[in-house]
């Protein structure tokens, strides 16, 4: 039985794993479903329980029968030919999706995330109202278009400072060899313009961390690591400046060990990356949950985290 890996060509935390699993002499298959239709061929039949069939590449051909397990981390789009015009382009990558896409997520076998999964997980509103109903501290939120009610939110908050952070992780369009990110930033009240009401917008109590905490969660095992900042940049978005930081191995408290695991129930995720602040008082506050994130830049869980996702998908007991 073997492996199946769905992520990018270039991915190093898929790697990661990916050596773990090679080094056990574990069969595995990656592929990138983005290369379907332009360099991955795809026959299923059907014959009223479920599919049977092949995925044909250049270098390795899968019998979709034969996948014990998923891991999906990072695919990329479907590469459509560019003799296409704008609508039959929209047009097959909508067929691509749903054929080659729904045939892989029909596998009933062990997925580290399934897709249906991690798609309802990575709406940020919806994480955060299950992450206070699981009981985790939450700091006050809001989504707004409106740019009065934003300056207002703001106002009312300690110090008059909000966080504000994109809701996806979707770049905005980019112009030329141009690119966009939006880390989190921290503005005031009188900087916010009249721009919010373009789209959505989330503004959020901005919290005065110690320091803050990348909880990962491979099945029932917590991995979770202090991230302390080293420069300004660093201390509003850690994602900044990697080389300032300094790491550290922590325990998780037991109230938040019981939320976490809850909401991950709740998702149905075998794995997640999470981001807590914590504060001075040693509260910790829950902002993100990415449901393929990475886990290699914390060099000491770096092979833990590796390991345990190799048991996971080897449906290797603890």
């Amino acid at each position: 039985m073997t492996v199946l890996v769905l992520t990018a060509d270039l991915d190093p935390t898929a790697d990661l794993v990916i050596a773990e699993l090679n080094r056990r002499e574990t069969p595995v298959v990656r592929i990138d479903p983005g290369g379907f239709p332009a360099k991955l061929s795809l026959t299923a039949v059907s014959d009223g329980r479920g599919w049977r069939g092949r995925v044909c590449g250049q270098h390795q051909d899968l019998s979709v029968s034969e996948v014990r397990s998923v891991y999906y981390r990072r695919p990329s789009e479907h590469r459509l030919p560019d003799t296409l015009d704008e609508s039959d382009h929209e047009w097959s990558r909508a067929e691509a999706i749903a054929g080659f896409g729904g045939v892989l997520a029909s596998m009933g076998c062990v997925w580290v995330n399934h897709p249906h999964a991690n798609r309802r997980a990575g709406l940020k509103p919806l994480a955060l109202a299950e992450a206070a109903r699981a009981g985790l501290t939450v700091p006050r939120t809001l989504i707004t278009n409106e740019p009065k009610q934003a300056r207002s939110f703001v106002r009312r908050l300690p110090g008059g400072r909000a966080a504000y952070k994109p809701l996806s992780s979707t770049m905005p369009p980019q112009t030329g060899d141009d690119r966009t990110v939006l880390w989190t930033n921290r503005v005031t009240a009188d900087e916010i313009t009249g721009a919010v009401s373009f789209t959505a917008h989330q503004f959020q109590k901005w919290i005065d961390k110690a320091y803050e905490v990348r909880l990962t969660v491979v099945g029932d095992e917590l991995f979770a690591a202090e991230i302390h900042a080293g420069s300004a940049a660093s201390r509003i978005d850690f994602r900044t400046d990697y080389d300032s930081l300094t790491y550290k191995v922590c325990n998780v408290p037991d109230g938040v060990a019981v939320g976490v695991r809850s909401l991950l129930a709740v998702f149905g995720l075998r794995y997640a990356a999470m981001d807590f602040l914590v504060d001075h008082d040693g509260v910790w506050f829950f902002v993100d949950l990415n449901p393929n994130g990475q886990f290699g830049f914390v060099p000491d869980l770096r092979d833990p985290i590796a390991t345990a996702l190799a048991n996971l998908l080897e449906g290797v007991p603890r």
